[in-house]
Order: structure tokens, then C-alpha cells, then sequence
């Protein structure tokens, strides 16, 4: 006959089964979640579809992004099995080199007009990590060849508006440690004319300052902080009404693009300074909004 448990060692075994459960949740919950880390360097790369649009031609046109999940570091990777497109690759324009964080619309690939329902897809290999972006015509991913994030006005031109011109001046050849001077022409119509934004309430019309405020609440000195000054990106000048956009598209990271005062007679000057020679290839937008044109500079670094 089994003998009689005790209520105290009942209570014992209850209490022991309870802290091991909680001491597990606590040793869980102090385990940092990787995936809410944001890292300076050493992550791997996301390409994404953002879209097709319809060509004149009939053709149509995939647009495609990335996600460098670093924060500061620049990656470049060769077009051949890390950095390829399927089918027709494994080079059809796409970057080689990497800026960090979120980079959207950075390139398009034309299909053909009987492209049906075939798959585009972009795949990219960093630090042995294979990522991929697969393309194709769903009716949803629809998007206008030129999607300009301003606020136009419809009754002053925005139907009659032609996109800027743009020409580009710059060497094709340079022997370190020369920089690279770049100049890009523009002209536009003047077209559409931007909506005056009012101030309807809520902080609508009014431009954020960034500033801190004195009175609010500041980090502790000893949570590690994000490099953002560190954070390269694509440079931007303003010619008049025109936003034009120097990027690289390819070739070793390292490359610092600086704009070389404010534009005179409608003439915007940058200057790329090298750290390692290499062939490099660079893009100029030139917008208006709706409008968009573009040059490319691909430059021989000796």
C-alpha cells in the first residue's frame, strides 16, 4: 500500500517546479532579442522588388531596392555568384556597391512585352548569407515610372510638364591619389509648380527643427549609440527647383562624394575622392518631381 504523501513535501515540490519555471522566463527575458540589435557592420544584404511599371514600347520595367542591414558599413560585392539575376545574368545593371541602411529604387530591369508570368530574380550572397528578391507582373505591384514625393499643384502645368535636362562632365580616367571632378548642366521648365502647404493644426505646414529638447529626457551615457554622423550615403544638390542626386552604383567602397559649393548658372560641381583604384561606375538624377532623368559616369581609377 503506498504511503501518504505529505502536504509539506507537496508544498516543497510546488515551490521548486515554480521557480525553476520563472527562473527560465527571467533568464529568457534577459536574453537580448538579436533581431532588435542595430549593427554598425558585419550584417548581410536584402534586396527587395518594389514594383514593375508599364514602357511605352510595350516592355516593362522591374525596379528593385536593398536593405544593407548595416548602419555604417559599406559593402561592395562582384557581379558572378555572390551578386547575380536570373535569367539573362548574371549581370543586368544591378548595384555593386552597397551604401548602408535602406536604398529604394536604385535600379530597373526592362522584360519584354511577352514576359507573361516568368520570375526576375536578384540574388545576393554576403558572409556565406544568401538573400533574394523574386519579380514579377502582379497586377498590385503596379507603379508609375516616376513617383515623385512632392506636393504638386494640377492647375499650373503638372499636365504639361517635361522632365529637366541633364549633362554630365567628368574624366574617365584618374591616376591616385587625383580626386574626380564631377559637374552636372541642368535646365527645367519651371514646371509643376510646388503647393503651398498651410497650417492646418497638429504641426501640418510647419518644418521639423531636429532639435533636442532642453527639458526632455536624455539617454544614459552608458547605452552604445548608433554612428549615424558616420552613415555615408548618396549626395544631393539643389539646382533652383531641380533635386539632382550623385550615387554610386559600382565599384570598391571608400568613395567620398562631397558637393563643391552652391550651384552657379545652373551648374552643380561634386568631387569623389578614392581610396583604392578599381572601375566605378556612378549615377546623376536630375527631378523635378513627376520628372526624373539620368546619366551615367563610369570612371577608371588607376
Amino acid at each position: 500500500m503506498r504511503a501518504p504523501v505529505s502536504s509539506r513535501l507537496i508544498w516543497l515540490v510546488a515551490t521548486l517546479c515554480l521557480a525553476v519555471v520563472l527562473g527560465a522566463s527571467e533568464g529568457a527575458y534577459a536574453q537580448a532579442d538579436p533581431q532588435n540589435y542595430m549593427f554598425n557592420s558585419g550584417q548581410t544584404i536584402q534586396p527587395f522588388f518594389e514594383g514593375w511599371a508599364h514602357n511605352a514600347d510595350g516592355s516593362f520595367e522591374m525596379h528593385f531596392g536593398y536593405l544593407n542591414r548595416n548602419y555604417v558599413e559599406e559593402l561592395h560585392v562582384p557581379i558572378g555568384a555572390e551578386n547575380r539575376m536570373v535569367p539573362d545574368g548574371p549581370d543586368r545593371g544591378q548595384p555593386t556597391f552597397f551604401y548602408p541602411h535602406v536604398n529604394h529604387r536604385v535600379f530597373s530591369v526592362t522584360v519584354a512585352a511577352d514576359w507573361g508570368d516568368k520570375e526576375l530574380v536578384w540574388q545576393i550572397t554576403v558572409r556565406g548569407e544568401t538573400f533574394r528578391a523574386i519579380a514579377w507582373l502582379q497586377p498590385e505591384w503596379e507603379i508609375g515610372v516616376n513617383a515623385g514625393g512632392r506636393f504638386f499643384a494640377t492647375a499650373d502645368g503638372a499636365d504639361t510638364n517635361e522632365a529637366p535636362t541633364l549633362a554630365v562632365d567628368a574624366a574617365r580616367t584618374i591616376t591616385l591619389p587625383a580626386a574626380l571632378t564631377m559637374t552636372a548642366t541642368v535646365s527645367d521648365d519651371g514646371l509643376p509648380e510646388p503647393r503651398q502647404r498651410g497650417g492646418r493644426g497638429g504641426g501640418r505646414g510647419t518644418l521639423p527643427t531636429f532639435e533636442q529638447n532642453p527639458d526632455g529626457p536624455t539617454l544614459p551615457v552608458n547605452i552604445p549609440q548608433i554612428q549615424r554622423a558616420a552613415r555615408s550615403g548618396p549626395t544631393r544638390t539643389r539646382v533652383e527647383r531641380v533635386n539632382v542626386t550623385w550615387t554610386q552604383r559600382r565599384g570598391p567602397a571608400g568613395v567620398t562624394l562631397a558637393s563643391q559649393g552652391e550651384p552657379q548658372d545652373g551648374v552643380a560641381t561634386v568631387t569623389a575622392t578614392f581610396e583604392s583604384p578599381g572601375e566605378y561606375v556612378f549615377t546623376v538624377q536630375a527631378s523635378d518631381g513627376p520628372e526624373t532623368v539620368t546619366e551615367t559616369v563610369a570612371v577608371t581609377v588607376r
